[in-house]
């Protein structure tokens, strides 16, 4: 921006990022000398935007903690960045509160935005389509997430009330790990410190639903993380072996990335057996995997099987086994069609 006013807005906005700035920072982004940056942040003051100057070896400007500029202001590309990201948010059902609150915040964010840009995003919210179904409603409390992911930065053990899958309450002591979004949906996942041990002797591994947590509570004390823990790797494990209805047991010749691509590990959980399993002693053949599924319901499963396009032995339940052969019937029936 050439024009003094447009270099001020510039300074401002550099400041709105956080954080202190130098003024030789500040006077290369702008293209300007030291003093004019004083002179920009002068400006600033006599606007009553408090602009503080720290003072030291690493000194420069910052804005005072806490302040809220009254105007938002966001470029193009940042105005669009957060209206989409609130659409995409409401859709995948990863909004921390009801549709009600999404919308009136892209509401407000629209209504202060130039009427040239309003326009523009307007056109292309209108012609946005989304190739999958709205995520689920089911979104947790945003002080419940609040709470627990403060839990989570400082170590500090909670008090959850959760209700389960039947409709049961209860209320445990949580030493939260870490927050995970998978599929539409939010999860924590902690150690529950009292009920058992954990492969690091901290407690019982546990994932919950944030949105089945009615309330929690800080608890005195702190607790460390072992090393090594990766929260999405947990909530996909639990998934992977949380009880269902079925238990499918199978054998699949080919790679981890080959069977993964379509049986991922919030599904399903791989072993590795060796060629000799079922194909002798040859070095060259691909190895043979043991794949385990739990299931609520078997249909999906003999088209995945099919899109896989490799070897497998079904060892339970003797239902997947009978789909299975018909839907290969119904395939070759379909397939002899003229």
């Amino acid at each position: 921006m050439s024009r003094p006013t447009g270099r001020v807005l510039t300074l401002l906005e550099l400041l709105q990022s956080g954080g202190i700035r130098t003024v030789a920072e500040l006077a290369e982004k702008l293209g300007v000398d030291g003093r004019t940056v004083r002179r920009y942040v002068d400006h600033l003051v006599d606007l009553d935007v408090p602009v503080e100057a720290v003072r030291g070896r690493y000194g420069g400007y910052r804005l005072a903690p806490g302040y809220r500029l009254p105007p938002l202001m966001l470029s193009d590309e940042e105005a669009l960045a957060a209206l989409l990201g609130l659409v995409a948010g409401r859709r995948a059902g990863l909004m921390t509160a009801a549709d009600t609150a999404s919308e009136t915040a892209a509401a407000k964010i629209r209504r202060v935005l130039p009427e040239r840009l309003a326009h523009r995003l307007d056109a292309v919210l209108d012609s946005l389509a989304f190739t999958a179904p709205p995520g689920e409603s089911a979104t947790p409390d945003a002080e419940v997430l609040l709470t627990v992911a403060d839990a989570a930065r400082h170590r500090r053990p909670v008090s959850i009330r959760y209700v389960d899958r039947e409709g049961r309450r209860s209320e445990r002591p949580l030493h939260v790990y870490g927050i995970v979004a998978h599929a539409g949906r939010w999860y924590v996942t902690g150690a529950v410190p009292g009920t058992g041990e954990d492969r690091t002797g901290t407690g019982e591994d546990r994932t919950f639903r944030l949105d089945r947590i009615e309330g929690v509570r800080n608890l005195p004390g702190s607790f460390e993380v072992p090393d090594g823990v990766d929260p999405a790797e947990r909530v996909l494990a639990g998934l992977a072996t949380a009880p269902y209805r079925y238990e499918v047991t199978l054998r699949i010749q080919g790679t981890a990335e080959q069977i993964r691509a379509r049986l991922p590990a919030s599904v399903a959980t791989l072993e590795e057996l060796g060629p000799e399993s079922e194909a002798g002693t040859d070095p060259a053949a691909e190895p043979w995997l043991r794949v385990e599924v739990r299931a609520e319901r078997l249909d999906w499963l003999p088209p995945v099987l099919a899109s896989l396009d490799r070897p497998f032995v079904i060892e339970r339940p003797d239902e997947l086994r009978d789909l299975v052969g018909e839907f290969a019937d119904r395939i070759a029936s379909w397939a002899r069609r003229t």
